[in-house]
């Protein structure tokens, strides 16, 4: 079984990373540009040895308890953890303990604890402004609302133990992304006339990481693509 989801798990990351070949060329871009990380929820660690032997280096995570798990049981890999879920704010001191990169901070809120857990732990963390793609009034999406990123970046920049990376978003249910990820990435651009470091722009999954790399994606979370369909049980 182990050699059989090797096999199957290099053909769907080689397709995957002949995907973004394709975008980044047809947006006139190199995919060197574009950092693939790998959305592992649901499946066990014996899958991220596998991808991290296959060249993986960012593993994307959503749910604290299974992510705090799986950093633990696979910290020899010298892998990038990123945080993508919602949060907690009880959970993000925890979170920072672990996260390399912590890309949904969607509230000043969360700052003083993720700064906090860092700070204990004696590390840095990057962070990143989970930007809200949704119409007004939608419910069941985080994001910060646009009027509300500079209020959340500037508290990460105060942070002693925090570092401003960029943006992060995931498009609106049931409607176009182009024109979502191009409003990030007018959001982006704001964001780094203030923040000069602030480059990074995590958008596009399995179904539209062709339109993320074409409004300016560093980084797409690609899960299903790669890894298949959500296992049944836990």
């Amino acid at each position: 079984m182990t050699a059989d989801r090797r096999a199957e798990l290099e053909a769907s990351l080689a397709a995957v990373r002949e995907r973004i070949a394709r975008a980044c060329a047809a947006a006139g871009r190199s995919a060197e540009e574009v950092t693939l990380v790998v959305v592992t929820k649901f499946f066990p660690a014996s899958d991220v040895r596998i991808l991290a032997d296959l060249g993986v280096r960012a593993v994307g995570e959503n749910r604290h308890q299974e992510a705090e798990a799986k950093a633990a049981e696979c910290a020899d890999l010298g892998l990038s953890w990123h945080f993508i879920g919602s949060i907690q704010s009880n959970k993000a001191a925890a979170i920072a303990r672990y996260a390399d990169v912590v890309e949904s901070v969607d509230r000043v809120k969360l700052v003083g604890a993720l700064d906090r857990g860092a700070h204990e732990s004696g590390r840095a963390v990057d962070c990143l402004v989970q930007v809200s793609l949704d119409p007004p009034g939608r419910a069941g999406r985080s994001g910060a609302d646009a009027s509300d990123v500079r209020r959340v970046a500037a508290a990460l920049e105060e942070a002693g133990s925090l570092r401003l990376r960029g943006v992060m978003a995931v498009a609106p249910l049931g409607e176009p992304a182009r024109p979502a990820f191009e409003h990030l990435a007018e959001v982006a651009a704001q964001l780094r006339a203030e923040h000069p470091g602030a480059t990074v722009v995590s958008a596009g999954m399995s179904g539209d990481l062709e339109d993320a790399v074409a409004c300016g994606a560093t980084h797409v979370r690609i899960g299903s693509a790669v890894l298949g369909p959500r296992p049944v049980t836990r």
